[in-house]
């Protein structure tokens, strides 16, 4: 017997449709900040109060912020990202909220430099269903290693 089968099928079915969409999100926000596709960032995260903690990079309490600062700090040619994220533990709180932890591997190089930078981290998220759609409302990342390169000029 599972630990859901107090639930209808119904109900079981929109837990599993609710924890693909938080998957998919986290997904596009990864691959939106490697295509340095602003808009599509913008749009993973609820409007108005978010709480998003990338601790040295920056504590920001809009979207709206933490894109401005993104597209002023990465939106650049030389600038080449890889974010995978990985082990997502999604926990439904209820039909409109939930949280998730997810790992991240992250590399960066700088083309111009030849410098390059892996992290490795956690990811801890809140995410809220408004009108239908799951987005970001909150967001931490903890890194717990990091290995920075940088070439001899």
């Amino acid at each position: 017997m599972s630990c859901t089968s107090h639930l209808s099928i119904e109900q079981r079915l929109a837990r599993l449709e609710a924890m693909e969409a938080i998957r998919t999100l986290k997904h596009r926000y990864l691959n939106a900040c490697d295509e340095k596709n602003v808009e599509d960032i913008r749009r993973c995260f609820a409007e108005g109060p978010v709480s998003i903690d990338y601790g040295p990079v920056g504590v920001f309490e809009t979207r709206e912020a933490f894109v401005d600062l993104y597209q002023t700090a990465a939106c650049h040619e030389h600038v080449i990202d890889l974010h995978h994220g990985a082990n997502p533990e999604i926990e439904l709180l209820s039909a409109t909220e939930a949280k998730g932890r997810w790992a991240l591997y992250y590399f960066n190089i700088d083309s111009r430099s030849g410098a390059t930078r892996q992290l490795g981290g956690f990811y801890d998220d809140e995410y809220r269903c408004i009108n239908g759609r799951w987005l970001i409302s909150a967001t931490r990342f903890v890194p717990h290693s990091m290995v920075e390169t940088h070439p001899e000029p």
